[in-house]
């Protein structure tokens, strides 16, 4: 019933808000560092990494589900392809932004003559970037400009094993999954009982959300799977689905915590409540791809063109900040605490899609239409 999906509807408005949510948390991370404003104990700016979970569940369930539907359709999954649609839609802006963080912005800084120091050079983290660990950079150098590319290192390294993966054990797919989430909370545990969270081994452990994708890759092949009709289902009738979903967009957008023992036992355990929320991030996913309406909300065209530069909002948006705080810098003095939020806000968010946009129009797509016009021929 489910094996010729085309266009997942709402999944575009649900990545933009995502990206948003790491915008902001960003935004209040930086306002502090910098003495602009503190908002990081407000719920809305402090839920950065659940939209990062969001992001691999999602990864997880579009990425399986593609696979499924290449091999029911040509009996086989072109690995060779499936790499290189992926280096032509995550490499060309990954390395751009490691140029623009460690060669162009310190020799803007050092013309400039601002007073700020790198935290690293290039040749210092060039291999961790190289390789796709860019998430050693953050552990060794603490907080800095191309923070946000950690996550595509390990969505990298997850595509690189998935796909073999899929192809190789079709028919043993859901062993495969189950396998991939059983080892990966092995390996938190492992490192939340016998290592210092300081380690390498505990950063990698409880970064490296291989369960989050493993937990989208199983709701695509159930979807892909199903032999009836998922909406007719009692989880899915509007009783259970619109308080659900409302339930994880309000501690997704504003990181709710209820005094409540049952409550902190869902979403503030260690280990389980991560799996818990990627679970009902999957819930929220399928309930999109369900029944969003082609005219519905999350179908509007401008959520759907924010969702469409995603990936440029959250690649870009840390350098962007940066510059809105030299700006501000400038004359923050001279204004009320509100209107520093306010202009430090909009100019962030602003210029960010605006460079998002023709980013993806005038950079990434030259690369995807590449692809395109190769496959043409």
């Amino acid at each position: 019933m489910y094996k010729n999906i085309s266009y997942f509807g709402g999944v575009n408005s649900l990545r933009f808000f995502a990206a948003l949510l790491v915008l902001l948390h960003h935004s209040a991370t930086i306002g502090r560092k910098y003495g602009l404003f503190d908002l990081e104990n407000v719920g809305l700016f402090r839920n950065g990494a659940n939209a990062v979970n969001f992001f691999f569940v999602l990864s997880g369930f579009l990425i399986t589900y593609l696979l499924q539907k290449e091999q029911s359709q040509t009996q086989n999954i072109n690995i060779k392809q499936f790499y290189l649609r992926r280096i032509r839609r995550i490499w060309p802006l990954y390395f751009l932004l490691i140029a623009i963080g460690t060669i162009f912005l310190p020799l803007a800084i050092s013309i400039s003559g601002l007073d700020y120091q790198m935290p690293y050079s290039i040749g210092q983290t060039w291999y961790y970037f190289l390789f796709f660990c860019p998430i050693m950079v953050l552990h060794i150098y603490g907080h800095h400009l191309l923070e946000p590319l950690w996550s595509i290192g390990v969505e990298e390294i997850f595509y690189l094993m998935w796909a073999p993966l899929v192809k190789f054990f079709k028919k043993h797919l859901p062993e495969v999954i189950f396998a991939t989430m059983g080892l990966k909370i092995a390996t938190e545990v492992a490192a939340y009982c016998f290592f210092d969270s300081s380690s390498v081994f505990y950063l990698l452990a409880f970064n490296y959300n291989f369960e989050s994708m493993a937990i989208g890759a199983l709701g695509a092949y159930l979807l892909f799977n199903a032999k009836s009709s998922i909406e007719n289902k009692l989880c899915f009738k509007p009783i259970v689905r619109l308080p659900v979903c409302s339930l994880v967009l309000l501690f997704l957008f504003f990181n709710i915590n209820i005094d409540n023992a049952v409550w902190n036992a869902l979403f503030f355990t260690p280990i389980v409540s991560p799996l818990i929320l990627s679970f009902l991030y999957l819930y929220v996913i399928f309930s999109a791809v369900l029944f969003c309406k082609p005219k519905g909300v999350l179908e509007n065209k401008v959520l759907v063109t924010l969702g469409e530069i995603s990936y440029g909002i959250y690649m870009y948006h840390c350098c962007v900040m940066f510059s809105v705080v030299v700006l501000l810098s400038k004359f923050k003095d001279a204004l009320p605490q509100w209107a520093v939020v306010v202009l430090f806000l909009s100019l962030a968010v602003a210029i960010t899609l605006v460079v998002s946009y023709f980013s993806k129009r005038w950079f990434e797509d030259w690369f995807l239409q590449r692809n395109k016009s190769k496959v043409s021929k």
